[in-house]
């Protein structure tokens, strides 16, 4: 049994929360956010966790909120125990074309997408660079390293993240602290895709669409590695995607 929380920021009813039960099946004490209107869901999804016989606390918390993701850092560590992992999960994918996209939904996807991914790394990783150990795990995407027609505010604020976490890397591998950014490349078997997309059983069954368990496993797998074999970036893909 593992001690100290495993964070995971946008633990969504997908790949958040394969995270999440992934961890937890580990030994740590989940410790699973999103807005606070979704508490609901969190508490489902803590829930599940508990019947599984781990541990899980949810909360509602905004993560562009500064003092509130610095008093989630501080009640976590005073009350659960130290922040072992931290996962930052949150999407904020959105199309639209340059000319319809308004000023407003483009700063709103950059705070979601990269300015919330600040925001946690501030308050979490001088934590563990402090204890000289932990693992801290970006989620990117292919919109991380090309920019795609009608993904302008999304494309701009993944490739923030992916700099945020390359400087992150570069600053707190040397304190013993592994942070990771992941490049997901192709479709997630979630709940969107299944309500969107009409061939999904068949892409499940030819196992071209990603698993969320999957991808949940190679987070576990980077947060053990150990530190003389370090991985910075891990691309997961479909063994049929085309590397859009």
């Amino acid at each position: 049994m593992n001690t100290g929380a495993a964070l995971i920021i946008g633990a969504g009813a997908d790949t958040g929360s394969a995270i999440a039960r992934a961890f937890a099946a580990q030994g740590y004490h989940a410790c699973v956010t999103r807005r606070p209107r979704n508490l609901d869901q969190l508490e489902s999804l803590a829930d599940t966790i508990r019947a599984s016989g781990g541990a899980a606390t949810p909360f509602g918390v905004d993560a562009r909120d500064e003092d509130a993701m610095t008093a989630l850092a501080v009640q976590i560590e005073d009350d659960i125990g130290p922040i072992e992992v931290c996962v930052f999960n949150i999407g904020a994918n959105v199309r639209f074309g340059i000319g319809e996209t308004t000023p407003r939904v483009f700063r709103k996807v950059w705070e979601m997408a990269c300015y919330a991914g600040f925001i946690t790394a501030h308050n979490v990783l001088p934590r563990m660079a402090a204890r000289g150990r932990g693992t801290m795990i970006f989620t990117g995407a292919t919109a991380s390293v090309r920019g795609g027609s009608g993904f302008s505010a999304f494309a701009s604020a993944k490739a923030g993240l992916r700099n945020l976490a390359q400087s992150a890397a570069r600053e707190f591998g040397p304190q013993g602290v592994h942070v990771a950014h992941t490049i997901i490349d192709g479709m997630i078997d979630s709940n969107f895709i299944r309500d969107n997309v009409p061939s999904v059983d068949a892409l499940r069954g030819e196992d071209r669409i990603l698993n969320p368990d999957h991808i949940a496993r190679n987070y576990v797998h980077l947060h053990q590695q150990p530190r003389d074999a370090w991985t910075f970036e891990l691309d997961l893909r479909p063994y049929g995607e085309n590397w859009s």
